[in-house]
């Protein structure tokens, strides 16, 4: 049975897009201005000169792993007052997370195309794992426990 849950479904389809979107116009800008890769763009994909691309598509936003880190710290024990700001710069955190995950692979996909698949599919995928335990760790260690 598919349960249709149009606004959630309509909220969602828009986080994707706009995520999406920042998340590749970020990366674009850090891959052409700080790190003058030269590339082509067609409907967010960044393509290189040696013919390798960079797809970035509705998975590659990041909202996946910022609501869950938002949700972890939401139902984890700790004082309001420290979540109203830990849990808005966690977020951030997350995202330049994913804008330095996308430019790795930018900058994988100039020098070593061939491992493109390997490490996105390995290293950094973990890497936003580590960064929520990470985050989660600094809270239960340093901040929760402040009073």
């Amino acid at each position: 049975m598919h349960l249709n849950y149009w606004p959630v479904q309509t909220w969602m389809a828009g986080l994707h897009q706009y995520m999406t979107d920042w998340v590749f116009n970020q990366s674009v800008w850090v891959n052409r201005h700080i790190l003058g890769i030269s590339m082509r763009i067609t409907d967010h994909t960044m393509w290189f000169d040696n013919g390798s691309g960079v797809l970035i598509n509705a998975s590659c936003s990041g909202d996946k792993q910022i609501l869950q880190f938002a949700l972890l710290m939401l139902i984890y024990p700790g004082p309001w007052k420290h979540k109203l700001w830990y849990i808005p710069m966690g977020m951030l955190i997350m995202h330049a997370t994913n804008i330095l995950r996308v430019v790795l692979m930018s900058v994988l996909g100039n020098l070593e195309p061939n491992y493109m698949k390997i490490v996105h599919d390995t290293a950094l995928r973990a890497m936003f794992y580590i960064v929520i335990f990470a985050l989660w760790a600094i809270w239960e260690e340093k901040v929760r426990v402040k009073r």
